[in-house]
């Protein structure tokens, strides 16, 4: 009985190659064995209806004569894809890395595409830790910091190859980075394409590597980067910097940077959240009287008003004088929290001064 191959993708006979190829893509992830739901039947099903009408030729042919043309009865078949499971099957590694996410890396096909076809691994990314002072994290500062990481060489500008010198198509793949060989997986005998072993899936390759990388592109060196910490950035606060990380190799994505910050106590001040805490120690008579005081603050000294009556304990606020926000919008509060100081070694007239007020 002939099959519908077209039916089985969900496509129209006038679909597209690529829109066929998403098809594909789409019920292979969805039915794939390996998942909760998956479907081995219908998977091997969908990948039959793919491995014809994926192909230009065979897809001209099935649509002249039908899925007959698989058991040879139109001048030749299919291959082996009569319902017979997974055997022979051409596949390219690029889809299975499309459907299956990672699967593309365990084949080695992970990363990013370089110009040859090979997929060029992505730079790592680096972490730092960097300490600071607490006036410095209230108010933001500028630091140059060293790091010993991968950079692109500027010898060959990421080229691996010694300038002036010549670099030619590789001979074995025809600039293409991948060769095609028989494998046996876990899906069957597979037709795989994989990386060119004598460009080392570039494409290319050079009549001399350059001196100073080898030709991988890429050295290990120690670089000064000035980085510009925010201000009210807190303890353990983490800044991200793309692209500051380890150079990928051929010009694949750099990793990023990310830095640790640490901030050191201060002796004067607490931190709580965007808010500063001080404590400040006043007379009895300042207490009972009123007063006014100096309060130094992040922003410097400020002067504060003790009103008549003030008890041990009282929590003054001074809005404004507090740490900025990290992402630019306002400022916390100074919060002073008063203390009396109680007047010790009293002479006599004093006492008695303090037992008539009987206070």
């Amino acid at each position: 009985m002939s099959k519908d191959y077209y039916k089985i993708l969900g496509v129209n006979k006038n679909a597209s190659q690529d829109d066929i190829k998403k098809a594909f893509r789409k019920l292979a992830h969805e039915h794939h064995p390996d998942k909760t739901h998956g479907n081995e039947a219908k998977f091997k099903e969908i990948n039959e209806a793919y491995q014809v009408l994926g192909d230009a030729n065979k897809r001209a042919k099935y649509d002249q004569f039908g899925s007959a043309f698989e058991h040879g009865q139109a001048g030749g078949g299919f291959g082996g894809f009569g319902g017979q499971g997974f055997e022979n099957i051409n596949i390219n590694m690029d889809d299975l890395g499309d459907m299956f996410g990672g699967i593309g890396d365990i084949f080695g096909f992970g990363g990013n595409k370089s110009r040859g076809g090979r997929r060029a691994s992505r730079g790592s990314d680096v972490e730092v830790s960097l300490t600071i002072d607490f006036m410095e994290a209230v108010f933001g500062v500028e630091k140059e910091i060293s790091l010993n990481k991968i950079i692109r060489c500027e010898k060959c500008k990421g080229e691996g190859a010694e300038p002036g010198t010549k670099i030619e198509t590789c001979k074995v793949c025809g600039g293409r980075g991948k060769t095609a060989r028989v494998q046996r997986t876990i899906f069957g005998q597979m037709q795989m394409e994989m990386p060119c072993s004598d460009c080392s899936g570039e494409g290319k390759t050079y009549s001399v590597k350059c001196s100073k990388c080898s030709g991988r592109g890429v050295v290990k060196e120690t670089v000064k980067l000035k980085v510009r910490i925010p201000a009210g950035i807190d303890d353990s606060g983490v800044i991200r910097l793309t692209g500051q990380g380890e150079a990928g190799e051929k010009g694949a994505q750099a990793g990023d940077l990310y830095m640790h910050i640490r901030v050191k106590k201060d002796s004067r001040f607490e931190r709580q959240g965007n808010d500063v805490l001080t404590k400040n120690y006043i007379n009895f008579t300042q207490a009972a009287l009123g007063d006014k005081i100096e309060v130094e603050t992040v922003d410097g000294s400020v002067t504060m008003k003790i009103p008549e009556g003030t008890e041990s304990g009282t929590v003054f606020r001074l809005r404004d004088h507090g740490i900025p926000n990290v992402q630019g919008r306002g400022k916390g509060d100074h919060l002073v929290e008063v203390k009396i100081k109680t007047p010790r070694n009293l002479n006599r007239k004093q006492k008695e001064i303090l037992k008539e007020l009987n206070i």
